[in-house]
């Protein structure tokens, strides 16, 4: 785990409500390319059920910083691409099941006219920042 500092609310911006408005952190920089929710077979979970499908992007993304010796915890900036923002009720839902409310990370949504196939309701991707050995 790196060392994080999270400032929720720098003088004179609005305080965040679900997200941190800056993170700082040294370390080694991961980068997680956008998930979609596609399962170990490339399978879609959740056709048109936005809350399957952000439990599952959620999984991969976990899976894919596992597999850079990172977690949720060492996350400083998330950032949703969602078809219809009214999918960011389960997108946040989602996010809850895996990150700790007062360690939220930056975050920027943004609505998009597609993905890259239609079936897809989000893709969410993930930066972190892990302590250097």
């Amino acid at each position: 785990m790196s060392d994080l500092t999270r400032i929720p609310a720098p003088d004179g911006v609005h305080p965040a409500t679900a997200y941190t408005h800056v993170v700082l952190g040294t370390g080694t920089f991961i980068a997680v390319s956008g998930q979609l929710a596609l399962d170990e077979r490339g399978e879609l979970v959740g056709p048109g059920d936005p809350e399957a499908q952000g439990r599952q992007v959620f999984e991969n993304l976990r899976r894919c910083l596992a597999a850079a010796g990172a977690s949720f915890d060492d996350v400083v900036k998330l950032t949703y691409f969602v078809t219809d923002t009214a999918h960011m009720p389960a997108v946040r839902a989602a996010r809850d099941a895996y990150l700790h409310p007062d360690r939220l990370p930056a975050s920027t949504a943004v609505q998009v006219s597609a993905l890259v196939a239609p079936e897809f309701l989000m893709e969410i991707e993930a930066l972190a920042v892990v302590a250097t050995p």
